[in-house]
């Protein structure tokens, strides 16, 4: 897996995981959807992903010289 592919997956499943808590336990959850959603939106414009810097540290292949 690349660190495209495993940021895109993380963002999902936080999202679907946040909507399941808000759902079932407390409406509060949904800031975390909040925050998820303006998290990619910055890393949108800055370029600038704090899961991509991690899995960089710990040699996740960034897709460039992978074929999928």
């Amino acid at each position: 897996m690349t660190i495209d592919r495993i940021v895109r997956l993380m963002a999902g499943m936080m999202i679907l995981l946040s909507l399941a808590l808000t759902h079932y336990i407390h409406s509060y959850w949904a800031f975390l959807t909040l925050f998820v959603g303006a998290n990619l939106m910055q890393s949108g414009i800055t370029n600038i992903c704090p899961l991509s810097s991690i899995l960089k540290k710990f040699g996740v292949p960034d897709g460039a010289a992978c074929s999928g």
